[in-house]
């Protein structure tokens, strides 16, 4: 009887264990699959930046998680689409000046094991109009993650690096 329930714990445990590194084990994508994500991710970006500069913000959300994270290019955290979103509405009166920010992705690496992809690129804020030379410019990396088939960004950082006129006296986050 000893025996027979040893052999029974050993069969269970190994269809246990066989189980849970069936589900956790993500399937492999392969290449052709990995360049398709990659280019709808920057395909979503380009979408992104255009509704930006028309100021469709009911558009740019629709590429964020909810709990997003944002490090904004002079080092001021924002916490989620809602707070992310706000920072995008414009003032009842706007300035010409107002920034016009346009992002750039240089390339994007799509995971093959996980729902995860991750984006680097330029960022420029153009005073006015994105036809305007910029005031404001660097590097930005972000985090995308696969939801229900469609890539949405988790986290972003922007990184000012560059300026010109009173865009340099913009204060960074100590």
């Amino acid at each position: 009887m000893a025996v027979l329930s040893r052999s029974l714990i050993a069969t269970a445990l190994a269809a246990v264990t066989t189980l849970t590194s069936a589900q956790t084990t993500p399937p492999q994508r392969d290449a052709a699959t990995l360049a398709r994500e990659e280019a709808a991710i920057k395909a979503a970006r380009i979408a992104q930046t255009q509704a930006m500069a028309v100021d469709d913000l009911d558009k740019v959300v629709t590429w964020w998680v909810p709990d997003i994270t944002i490090r904004r290019a002079l080092g001021q955290p924002v916490e989620g689409a809602e707070a992310a979103r706000k920072l995008l509405v414009p003032p009842a009166n706007p300035s010409p000046n107002r920034l016009i920010y346009q992002r750039e992705p240089v390339s994007v690496q799509v995971s093959p094991n996980w729902p995860l992809a991750y984006e680097e690129g330029r960022w420029s804020g153009h005073p006015g109009s994105v036809a305007n030379a910029p005031m404001l410019g660097g590097r930005y990396s972000a985090q995308w993650v696969l939801r229900d088939g469609k890539w949405l960004i988790r986290s972003e950082v922007f990184v000012a690096l560059t300026c010109s006129g009173a865009g340099c006296t913009f204060p960074a986050a100590p």
